[in-house]
């Protein structure tokens, strides 16, 4: 399994290159953990071991003395020959350097550790918008078509660009160089790294996904601490990777139904998404869970609101009596901006009455507002790395848009409500997806050139003519004549059309005995090329990036949005923000 060995330390470095294999330790090396923060300690050993061989140590003294617990040992882990000692749910008590050292035999490893309190609370409240998969070029294009251009200065700027505070921030994740959105959101909400496809652990070397060292996120951190209220909302399913990343402890993210007892645990004041398949039992039409729970009953049964439309979301908005809500309006993602509001494909036959962004966002303020204590709201705009998966930047740049509309409803709320509130918006990592030019072409006939010939750079890109933006920032055509040329790095074969695709979204390519080919229903479009991908058969589709993201904020603790930071430290920005390292 990826992340099992992970040497990032000059000593752990000449260890490896001494022996066979040095002990892993979880946390890793450099890991930084705020005070008061509950962890697992894991030591996996490289082979079978006596505990009576085993010395571990913390700044010279035995474990036990500073976690106050002995660990559980076993002989044969997984009945390998491996052994591994693992404590539960421990922390550390004081901010510094914590040297930690583990001797088996002959076998030696140290690895460091970093524990940082805080400052007092400067913020009452923080909102936490993910652009999942937003690229710059996804940021430009937004602003480009929501904003429009004029002698070379754009009429506007987004909701997100218009703030004080910006970064870079580094997604690598601990396995790799690129990130999923697991790992990527569970560095914003744990602040530890971890490896592709895990949600709140470290990756360990067992085959239970449940097993792993757990770290406690902010969802857990908050109401413990803080008595805070929760909310996270997203427009995908919710069990999928960033809104799971608030609540799940496991190395598989694909565990959905197991995702759903998660969320029931964790009790999140406020829930809204898609994914309703993973909440009915196992007999009810369409039910994706392998066993009878019923996770609508029991959310209702502990005293939450049911929507399934956008009626229903703003019924149980008027109600005062409303303090927790369960939305799920879609069985499985929501579709975005530009199917629902003028081209009406995807699901939206089917599912006529979803939410906009924008009404989950001001209900979620709503609702989360009535606690005195504050609150931490997740909201992510999923599609547009969905949308970018699948080549169909038409529909992720208006998904780009949806969420700059969503923050404005924060930054207005904020304005209004005392500006206690700490605002940052990021995506979890990137595209390698770029805005090169423009495509002038009518759309109209059959073009009697190829329409690559059609791509216009530098001067001859001159300017896109969508028709002026809506009350909202969206034109109300994409098919427009000199349209964006946004295009990936990444790329699976396929048929590529240079149009928008005015059916329904985009799907590049289909399996075939285990192999990814050219979806052929592009096949015969009006000027479409095969492209040779670049990618091996074995992906479906455009690929994640690891160029370092744009991190904006503002608000009471975003004076620490600033340079270039690892995505653990967006964790830390929000904790010191609300003083979690001083306890109640």
């Amino acid at each position: 399994m990826r992340g099992i060995f992970h040497v990032s330390s000059a000593i752990g470095f000449l260890l490896a290159a001494t022996s066979v294999q040095a002990q892993t330790i979880y946390p890793l090396d450099r890991a930084d953990m705020l005070v008061g923060a509950r962890f697992d300690f894991k030591v996996e050993f490289p082979s079978v071991v006596k505990p009576a061989d085993v010395a571990i140590t913390v700044n010279g003294q035995d474990y036990a003395k500073l976690f106050g617990a002995t660990a559980t040992f076993t002989e044969r882990e997984d009945d390998k020959d491996q052994s591994a000692l693992v404590l539960r749910d421990v922390s550390l008590s004081r901010p510094g350097t914590y040297k930690v050292k583990v001797t088996a035999g002959a076998q030696s490893r140290e690895i460091i550790w970093t524990a940082f309190g805080t400052g007092p609370r400067k913020a009452k409240n923080v909102i936490l918008f993910i652009g999942d998969g937003m690229a710059p070029a996804h940021r430009t294009a937004a602003r480009l078509l929501s904003k429009g251009i004029a002698d070379g200065k754009a009429r506007g700027k987004l909701a997100m660009d218009d703030m004080p505070h910006t970064a870079l921030v580094a997604t690598a994740g601990s396995d790799s160089i690129i990130t999923d959105s697991a790992n990527s959101a569970s560095a914003y909400t744990t602040g530890h790294k971890s490896a592709v496809n895990a949600l709140g652990v470290y990756a360990d070397r067992t085959k239970d996904p449940f097993d792993d060292p757990k770290v406690e996120n902010i969802t857990s951190l908050v109401k413990r601490k803080l008595g805070m209220a929760v909310g996270v909302v997203t427009n995908t399913e919710i069990e999928d990777a960033t809104p799971a990343a608030m609540v799940a402890h496991t190395r598989r993210r694909g565990e959905y139904n197991r995702i759903v007892g998660h969320m029931f645990a964790a009790q999140p004041e406020v829930i809204m998404g898609g994914g309703s398949v993973n909440f009915i039992p196992k007999s009810a039409e369409g039910s994706k869970r392998t066993d009878e729970q019923d996770f609508m009953a029991k959310f209702k049964g502990a005293g939450y609101a049911l929507a399934a439309n956008a009626t229903e979301l703003g019924k149980a908005a008027a109600d005062p009596a409303t303090k927790k809500l369960l939305g799920l309006f879609n069985t499985g993602n929501m579709d975005g901006a530009l199917d629902r509001k003028f081209l009406k494909g995807g699901s939206v036959k089917k599912f006529p009455d979803q939410p906009d962004l924008t009404q989950q966002v001001s209900t979620a303020l709503n609702i989360l507002s009535k606690n005195p204590a504050g609150f931490v709201l997740m909201v992510e705009s999923g599609l547009i790395d969905k949308y970018t998966h699948a080549l169909d930047m038409d529909r992720a740049v208006y998904d780009t848009i949806l969420l700059d509309n969503a923050v404005k409803v924060a930054k207005d709320w904020a304005k209004a409500n005392g500006n206690n509130t700490l605002i940052l918006v990021v995506p979890d990592h990137n595209h390698p997806v770029g805005l090169i030019g423009t495509i002038n072409d009518d759309m109209t006939t059959a073009p009697n050139v190829l329409l690559r010939q059609r791509v216009d750079t530098y001067a001859e890109a001159g300017m896109p003519n969508y028709p002026a933006p809506d009350a909202e920032g969206y034109p109300s055509r994409v098919d427009v004549s000199r349209r964006l040329a946004l295009f990936s790095a990444s790329l699976p074969d396929h048929y590529e059309t240079f149009r928008p695709k005015m059916d329904g979204p985009n799907n590049p390519t289909v399996i075939d005995n285990g192999v990814y080919k050219a979806n052929e229903k592009y096949k015969s479009s009006p000027g479409a090329m095969l492209r040779e991908g670049n990618l091996p058969s074995n992906q479906a589709s455009d690929v994640h990036s690891g160029e370092d993201v744009i991190l904006t904020g503002m608000g009471p603790g975003s004076e620490n949005v600033r340079g270039q930071i690892e995505n653990t430290e967006v964790f830390k920005i929000i904790a010191m923000a609300l003083g979690l390292g001083r306890g109640k």
